[in-house]
C-alpha cells in the first residue's frame, strides 16, 4: 500500500483547499459506520452448543489434499471474493500509478513500422578531412 501511495505522486496542497467542503459529510459518513460497528459487536453473541465440531482426520489424506478439500468446498466463496478484492486492488494500483506525463518522448509503434528506407537513412557526401 505505502508503494503505491508513494507511485502517486499526490499534491497535498492542492488536496487540502477542498478539505473543508467535505468535512461535514465525512465526518456524518464516519459516524453513522462506527455506530454500525458498536451495533454489530453489541449484538455479537457466540452460544457454545452452535459451535460446529471439527470434522474428524483421515489418514489416508495428505495436508494439501486436506486443506484443498476445505478451501474448495466450505469457504469456495470466501475465497473467491478474498480474489475478487485482490484482483481489484491489483487493477487499481495499476491504474493509479499509470499516468503519461507532458513533455516525454514516447515510442510510437505505427511510425516505426510505417517509415520506409528512404525516410530512414540519410546518405551525404562528405569530404574528407572535415566534420559532418
Amino acid at each position: 500500500f505505502l508503494f503505491v501511495v508513494m507511485m502517486l505522486d499526490v499534491d497535498f496542497a492542492e488536496l487540502r483547499q477542498g478539505f473543508l467542503q467535505y468535512l461535514p459529510v465525512g465526518a456524518l459518513v464516519g459516524v453513522a459506520v462506527l455506530i454500525e460497528l458498536v451495533m454489530v459487536v453489541g449484538a455479537w453473541t457466540v452460544a457454545p452448543h452452535k459451535i460446529a465440531p471439527a470434522s474428524p482426520v483421515t489418514s489416508g489424506v495428505s495436508n494439501t489434499a486436506a486443506l484443498g478439500r476445505v478451501l474448495y468446498t466450505d469457504y469456495v466463496y470466501f475465497f473467491q471474493a478474498a480474489g475478487f478484492i485482490l484482483l481489484t486492488a491489483m487493477i487499481g494500483a495499476i491504474v493509479l500509478t499509470l499516468h503519461h506525463k507532458v513533455g516525454v518522448k514516447r515510442q510510437n509503434i505505427a511510425d516505426q513500422v510505417a517509415r520506409t528506407p528512404e525516410e530512414a537513412i540519410e546518405v551525404r557526401k562528405v569530404p574528407s578531412r572535415q566534420g559532418v
